[in-house]
């Protein structure tokens, strides 16, 4: 058996032979001294390839663990420790799902802070894929000169990269595209539907070490609801919320904030987080609800979230990008929505509140809405 062999082997790799395995990018293979002289060169540097020179040096280390940021979407992003040995079954889950094969090219175009960027890190060196660096942005495939087999992107990135010709081709061009960091919904969703390869949805967290379960955009499989990934399974908290059973990735059931629905076939999907639920003249509504309704309608960035008020405890606010006054915006969601959901303040801002892997940022919207009301 070679050394690259190596990466078809099951979740008993022990961890020796997972922090020595080679790293294909651009095509070339570094293993052993090569890895070595890469990491060296670029581990003191700024930048992605420094981030990344950091990352395989500390995955080459004989610890046990590694440390990831949490998204920060409801808060302060915040270490946790994670096990080597289950980032690699994690990546082995997503290659036999996706039927990636040795060789594939992967794009690399997120921070590695985040949980997403390292396990594409993971599932080239333990599948074997051939990196593709790009510097994190929100168009990544402005510089892409080479197709592209797996392309995990935030749901932002495909927004930038629709809205110009060349890289919405690219775009188009992925053989296996993979959004997470936000859902996918109303006008992207609809100019996904038709897209000549696979699209799908994730979800999962840093604590699933990445997607525990996807789901079809476009095709004829395409659907609303997740399938989780083989070995994976979720229940129903006495709340409401998803409970998760992955012993590959994680150890015991994981409890999340995420309101859901399971259908008889154990698919799921989510309604909400219970931490986004807003309680306005005794009218509970989730945020994620509101923006559902109102996203094939409002073509723009905006936002749903609430603010303190005197009389109604908490009342809803609409943050927007564009030109588009408070009076028709308030129309429309008359329209749209039910009564008690329709927002009292509409406020124009310069952009949205998001976390650097593109989900809404609650807190910080809800801040920001605070500030600005305040000033009117």
């Amino acid at each position: 058996m070679t050394e690259i062999d190596c990466v078809y082997s099951d979740d008993n790799t022990p961890l020796e032979a997972l922090t020595s395995l080679p790293l294909t990018m651009d095509g070339v293979q570094l293993a052993g001294g090569t890895l070595t002289a890469f990491t060296e060169s670029y581990v003191k540097r700024e930048g992605h390839l420094g981030d990344l020179a950091r990352f395989l040096v500390d995955w080459r280390k004989k610890s046990p663990t590694t440390t990831v940021l949490t998204s920060g979407s409801t808060g302060s992003p915040k270490p946790i420790a994670v096990e080597k040995v289950r980032m690699a079954s994690s990546a082995r889950l997503t290659c036999e799902f996706l039927r990636l094969k040795k060789g594939d090219t992967a794009l690399l175009a997120m921070p590695l802070r985040y949980i997403a960027a390292r396990m594409m890190v993971v599932r080239a060196l333990v599948w074997g894929l051939d990196l593709i660096v790009k510097q994190p942005a929100s168009s990544p495939l402005v510089s892409l000169d080479k197709p592209v087999h797996f392309a995990p992107l935030t749901a932002m990135q495909v927004y930038e990269s629709l809205q110009d010709h060349a890289t919405a081709k690219k775009l188009k061009d992925i053989r296996c595209l993979l959004i997470g960091g936000g859902a996918v919904t109303g006008p992207l969703a609809h100019k996904l539907a038709d897209f000549p390869n696979e699209v799908w949805s994730s979800y999962g967290m840093t604590e699933t070490l990445s997607h525990i379960a996807l789901r079809r955009i476009n095709g004829p499989t395409a659907s609303e609801w997740y399938t989780t990934l083989p070995g994976v399974s979720v229940r129903l908290s006495p709340e409401g919320t998803l409970a998760i059973w992955a012993p590959r990735v994680t150890e015991g059931e994981l409890l999340t904030n995420d309101i859901a629905e399971i259908d008889e076939a154990g698919r799921f999907r989510i309604l909400g987080r219970c931490d986004n639920v807003v309680n306005t003249g005794g009218i509970k509504v989730q945020l994620e609800a509101v923006e559902e309704l109102l996203s094939p309608v409002i073509k723009f960035p905006f936002c749903v979230t609430s603010i303190a008020d005197q009389r109604l405890g908490e009342k809803l606010v609409l943050l927007y990008e564009g030109s588009e006054t408070a009076q028709a915006l308030e129309k429309l969601c008359r329209h749209v929505l039910p009564r008690y959901w329709v927002p009292r303040a509409y406020l124009q801002v310069g952009s949205i509140p998001l976390t650097e892997t593109g989900k809404k940022a609650r807190v910080a919207a809800r801040d920001m809405a605070t500030r600005l009301s305040h000033r009117h």
